[in-house]
């Protein structure tokens, strides 16, 4: 006889031993009162504030978005009914399309039920009708980039992270002629960290290659109108595909690709999926599109989000606590171990009411396990000082190390050094 059930417990048990099996919070978000949520346990139920949320503007509390959402569900309903191909597309998902091709400047768009299938689907289907397609790929890119590239069962070639050089190195040693597609992301979730667009962007051009960007940690963050990195450098015309999300600074949910009409209609005709998953209900189109709309003519979310990320670093820098380097609006405090990054984690949450999840393997590679913050617009100046009195205290509760301490006259945005690291999903 086999033991079934024995397998999955033991696949359970190895998570625990390795001190990286996941417990998910039961938190319950207050409307209009973002960062502040109710975290239910033991029967428990009590106010905290959540310091790692990707509704990186607060946009899921926003006004406009929510009307949007309420009047929708009111004239619609709450579901699409099924398929694109068997229901047809309720309007709102047609407007929301043409919003953002709009934002990204290109043809067209279609919009997914997330964004990992976004990727998973459009990477695999691109590749697939490139006849013989050599897939470059930058080595930390997410684990739904990673499977859509999998997917596709052409050649890849892995290229190091950033790493302009390496990746014309590769460029260089294929067929001119062979169909190549180089895929990567603007902002890499984990480390906070900017790829070099326009320097892949020529390399592409020069080698007569396709590229296909992620910008789900970037679209409504960054740019005149909230279109990414590739707007912000103004390269975005220079991008074959640029890839999004409607679940993180917009606040609601859902993945897109937008690109020329020809490559947004093959991928809408070939890939299983998009085909075979029921399309995004009229509702959270509507409410995605209402916060889109905003984000176009409004930098007040943005620039606040920024002011308020660099107010973080400064602070916990100044405090000691070994925030790694980041470009962005992320801020990655470095742990370096499992056991201690959950403790820490586990400890902040009941003394101190901040829930912070832990980002451990394989989500990061070993040794450079860590709390992911994410400041945004909503977290005030007295909850950043709180939070790093609380960050402090736990260090010293929990044994983690701190950061070499500064010298008297050392600038206060101090940098810990930067951490080698290998292939990684966010």
């Amino acid at each position: 006889m086999i033991d079934y059930q024995g397998h999955f417990e033991a696949a359970i048990e190895a998570l625990h031993a390795e001190k990286r099996y996941r417990v998910f919070a039961d938190l319950e978000r207050i409307a209009g009162r973002f960062p502040q949520a109710i975290w239910r346990h033991d029967g428990e139920a009590r106010e905290i504030t959540v310091w790692c949320s990707n509704d990186y503007l607060g946009m899921g509390q926003h006004k406009d978005v929510i009307s949007a959402m309420q009047t929708t569900v009111s004239a619609m309903g709450s579901g699409a009914g099924g398929t694109r191909n068997i229901s047809g597309t309720n309007h709102p998902l047609v407007e929301l399309e043409r919003e953002l091709a709009d934002l990204h400047g290109k043809e067209a768009a279609l919009v997914f039920t997330s964004g990992f299938v976004s990727n998973e689907a459009s990477i695999s289907t691109i590749a697939k009708l490139l006849p013989d397609c050599l897939i470059l790929s930058d080595e930390l890119n997410h684990a739904s980039m990673i499977e859509g590239v999998r997917k596709a069962g052409t050649k890849k070639q892995v290229f190091r992270h950033n790493d302009v050089a390496h990746l014309e190195e590769l460029l260089k040693a294929c067929d001119r002629g062979r169909p190549k597609l180089i895929v990567f992301e603007s902002v890499y979730s984990m480390d906070g960290d900017v790829a070099p667009i326009e320097k892949i962007a020529a390399l592409a051009e020069r080698y007569n290659a396709m590229t296909y960007i992620d910008e789900v940690h970037a679209v409504g963050m960054y740019g005149p109108r909230g279109g990414g990195i590739s707007e912000r450098d103004g390269v975005a015309h220079r991008i074959d595909v640029i890839e999004g999300t409607l679940a993180k600074a917009f606040g609601v949910l859902g993945g897109y690709i937008a690109g020329t009409k020809a490559v947004i209609d093959s991928v809408r005709s070939y890939a299983p999926g998009f085909i075979f998953t029921t399309a995004l209900p009229p509702a959270l189109a509507a409410a995605a599109t209402a916060s889109i709309r905003h984000l176009k003519t409004s930098q007040a979310e943005r620039d606040a989000q920024q002011r308020q990320a660099a107010r973080a670093k400064a602070v916990f820098a100044a405090a000691n606590l070994p925030v790694m380097p980041s470009d962005t609006h992320i801020v990655p405090v470095h742990i370096g171990d499992p056991d201690l990054c959950k403790k820490a984690s586990d400890h902040l949450l009941e003394k101190h009411g901040i829930y912070i999840q832990p980002i451990n393997y394989p989500t990061v590679p070993r040794g450079t396990e860590r709390l992911r913050i994410t400041p945004t617009p909503l977290h005030g100046d007295a909850l950043i000082e709180a939070l790093k009195d609380a960050l402090v205290e736990t260090w010293n509760a929990v044994g983690i190390p701190f950061a070499a301490p500064m010298p008297a006259n050392a600038a206060r945005s101090r940098k810990i050094t930067p951490l080698v690291v290998s292939q990684a999903g966010g």
